[in-house]
This record gives C-alpha cells, sequence and structure tokens, in this order.
C-alpha cells in the first residue's frame, strides 16, 4: 500500500515494523561507507603497472630531452601535454600540466585571480563584494572554495540540460560583482547531468556586466562512461572554441586529472586555457615551483599512452563499477515505489546517483543510516552553505563498497527512506 494511501493506524503500524528492521541492522554493527566518489580497491589494482613504468635511467628522458629527474618544464613535458590535452578536450599547446589535484588547481585559479586579477582587471580581494553561481545540487569541495574566500555564493537550479540558463544570464546580466560559476559539464556531481549543446553555447555567449567573468569547467568525468555502447553514452560540448566564436574567449578555465583513472592523491592534473590566460597562470606559478613531478607524467604517458589506452582503460573501471550502479537503481526502484515524492537520477556515467526524498526528510535519512551504521554526505551538502532549501537531497557514492556490502548499504538506506517518510505522514497526518 502506498504510504499516501495509509490511515494514521497503518502508518503507526508500519512506522512500528521499520523501526524494528532498523534497530535489527543497528544490532549489526556496520561499518559501511556510500559519502564520497572514492575508487573501489579493484579499480586501484587496474592501475598497479603504473608504478613500474618508469625504472630505468634512459627512462627518466623525455621526446625532446629533458631529464625529467631535474629541475625546469614548469608547465608540462610535451608528451604529458598531449595526454592531458585528451582528459580536457582541447589542443596540447592550450594545456599546462600541474600536480596531483585539480581541485588544488582550481583552489590557485582562483586564489591568483583574488590577489592579483585577471585580464587586466582589479585584484576581486579589492572589490566590495564578490559574487558566484552555484548550480544546484553541485559539488561540495567546489562550494568550499569560494566559502573559504568569503565569496557569496548564488545557488541555481539544475535542469536536465544543465544550470537554469534564464537565471544565469539574469544574474550576470547587471551585476559586475558576479565573478564566476562552477560547472561539472559532463556526468555533473551529484546529478549525472551532461550539458546540453544549447547551454555550453549560451554560457560562452551571455552577456556580462563583469568583464573578468570566468567559467570553471570541472570537466572531472569527461572520459568516465558506463556503458561501452556508444548510444549510451555522453559527451558535453567543448566551452573554449564555443568562447572564441562569441567573441569570449579568456572567459573559461578548464580543469581536469586522472584522480579517478590511476590513483587519487597521485596522479595528474591539468589546466586549459586561452593564451592569454595561460601566461597569466605560468607569471604567477613561476613563482610557486620550478616544474612539478615530470617523472609521473612520465609514468602516466608510459601507462595510458593516447585517447584509446584511456578509453581501453576507463571500460575497465565501468565494467567494476556499472554493476553498483545497476544495483543501486534496482533496489530504489524496488523499495521505494509505495513512498511518494522519491525521484533519483539514472546516470551513463560519472561517480553519483542523485537522490531526492520527499521533503524535510533528508537529513532524518542520513541520521537514521549513521545510526545503522551507513555513513551517507551529509544532508546539505550538495547546496551553497550546506542549506539545502528543501531537505531533500541526498548524494549516494556507490563505488567505494564492495558489492555485497553495498547491497546490504542499500538495504539500510532504503529503510530509512521508508521510516522517515512514514514519521513525516504521521507528523502530517
Amino acid at each position: 500500500m502506498n504510504i499516501a494511501d495509509m490511515t494514521p493506524a497503518e502508518l503507526q503500524a508500519q512506522k512500528v515494523s521499520l523501526e524494528q528492521q532498523h534497530q535489527a541492522f543497528v544490532a549489526k554493527g556496520l561499518a559501511l561507507n556510500m559519502a564520497r566518489g572514492k575508487p573501489a580497491r579493484a579499480q586501484l589494482d587496474l592501475s598497479m603497472m603504473l608504478l613500474s613504468d618508469i625504472v630505468a635511467t634512459d627512462e627518466c628522458f623525455a621526446e625532446d630531452g629533458t631529464d625529467a629527474r631535474n629541475y625546469g618544464v614548469l608547465d608540462g613535458l610535451p608528451e604529458a601535454k598531449r595526454l592531458m590535452a585528451c582528459f580536457l578536450d582541447d589542443e596540447p599547446e592550450n594545456v599546462i600540466v600541474l600536480g596531483n589535484s585539480s581541485l588544488n588547481a582550481m583552489y590557485d585559479a582562483l586564489a591568483r585571480c583574488w590577489m592579483f586579477g585577471t585580464g587586466g582587471h582589479a585584484p576581486w580581494s579589492t572589490l566590495d563584494q564578490v559574487k558566484w553561481i552555484c548550480p544546484s545540487p553541485g559539488y561540495d569541495r567546489h562550494f568550499a572554495i569560494t566559502e573559504a574566500f568569503g565569496i557569496e555564493m548564488v545557488p541555481v537550479a539544475m535542469t536536465q540540460d544543465g544550470p537554469d540558463m534564464d537565471e544565469v544570464e539574469r544574474l550576470v546580466a547587471d551585476d559586475a560583482s558576479v565573478k564566476g560559476i562552477w560547472c561539472v559539464p559532463q556526468y555533473g556531481n551529484p546529478t549525472g547531468v551532461t550539458y546540453s549543446d544549447e547551454t555550453v553555447e549560451r554560457l560562452a555567449a551571455m552577456a556580462c556586466a563583469a568583464p573578468d567573468f570566468r567559467i570553471f569547467w570541472d570537466n572531472a568525468y569527461g572520459v568516465h562512461h558506463l556503458y561501452a555502447d556508444p548510444d549510451r553514452q555522453r559527451k558535453v560540448a567543448d566551452i573554449r572554441p564555443a568562447c572564441e566564436r562569441a567573441g569570449n574567449p579568456n572567459r573559461p578555465f578548464k580543469f581536469a586529472s586522472t584522480s579517478k583513472v590511476t590513483f587519487p592523491g597521485s596522479g595528474l592534473a591539468a589546466f586549459a586555457s586561452s593564451a592569454e590566460n595561460l601566461a597569466e597562470a605560468k607569471r604567477a606559478m613561476g613563482v610557486q615551483t620550478i616544474g612539478h613531478d615530470k617523472i609521473n607524467q612520465l609514468r602516466h604517458v608510459a601507462f595510458l599512452e593516447d585517447a584509446e589506452g584511456i578509453a581501453a582503460h576507463m571500460q575497465r573501471h565501468a565494467d567494476i563499477i556499472r554493476p553498483k550502479f545497476e544495483l543501486v537503481a534496482r533496489k530504489l526502484a524496488e523499495a521505494l515505489a509505495d513512498v511518494p515524492d522519491c525521484s533519483w537520477s539514472t546516470p551513463l556515467g560519472g561517480y553519483f546517483i542523485s537522490f531526492d526524498a520527499p521533503e524535510n526528510t533528508a537529513k532524518r535519512i542520513v541520521a537514521l543510516a549513521k545510526e545503522a551504521g551507513v555513513t551517507m554526505t551529509g544532508a546539505g551538502a550538495t547546496y551553497p552553505y550546506g542549506r539545502d532549501p528543501r531537505d531533500s537531497n541526498i548524494r549516494i557514492a556507490p563505488t567505494l563498497p564492495p558489492l555485497e556490502e553495498l547491497d546490504e548499504a542499500m538495504d539500510v538506506f532504503v529503510t530509512c527512506v521508508k521510516l522517515a517518510a512514514v514519521e513525516k505522514a504521521l507528523n502530517e497526518a
């Protein structure tokens, strides 16, 4: 029977039954984690050969003769630029190869704008107010960066085509304090949405009151397809040529990394943009560092080789995590058919499933799951300042647990959703 059709007496009986189920899970002493998008051990094992690719002296020299063991090469070895251009959907000459973290690269890029300005404009730190557009639900670590700088975050709703562009265009048109937007354009975190071609074109061409408005284009999941069939893959249009066509070549800052391709924390990150933006970044970087880890650059080139090598490696990843996504979708569909106001994404790639619970229940669901030994991302985390206006969205990260543990974690989760929904229905009866 649908919860919406139950009488108060039936709801009370259902509540007692669900509480008993929940307590049975509590008694098991589970310790299951679906909080963050971490690769599973089996995925990390796929890249172990990376550690033995550069072992001899003659393997330490780049194609241009650079000794990778020594100082120098601020913006990356030529072969590493070619490799990372595959992740950035760009040309090698537009790429700077950095350290191990694209999040670090985004923080640094914003810090440069904050301290020194961009495009010859005033440093953002000298302005009375700086605002940032935050498509929501979105990536909590993006929001943490802008919050750390004291930038006012303005949430904008996500649609199936990307951010609500009518609202984005309205915000940027007349307010010069709006300086940027966070974008995860393909298989977004947590929604799984890939921006439509129209959204990309509108972002590139929109009239901005701020001449130094920047799109932080975090294409973290550009190669993270779940299915080999091209008809079941999504590919976002490239923002940089769109901005060039629109006469805004300096607008996009593009970021990518191998964090969920090889080893998180020991991979490569990269940045791509216009020639003017690259020169600006390198002036600041030249004070920070003499060069990044070139041995690691050579390792990744030897291991992944090129776009075909990346695709083959990512298919091995997909074979491990695809059954987990399918298990979550099956569990949700089977268990929550009788719970009103529940919905969830069914992404074709990326690392997350976005779940919307009945309004004003997400915090309760996450707390119940924690009591039963299942850690979820905190309710509200997918919105700026942790404020989900509906207290509804929960990010499900299915990749880390082994399949059998994920199965049990989802049993806990759906029980918590049902219990929170029944409690809400009783309160409203």
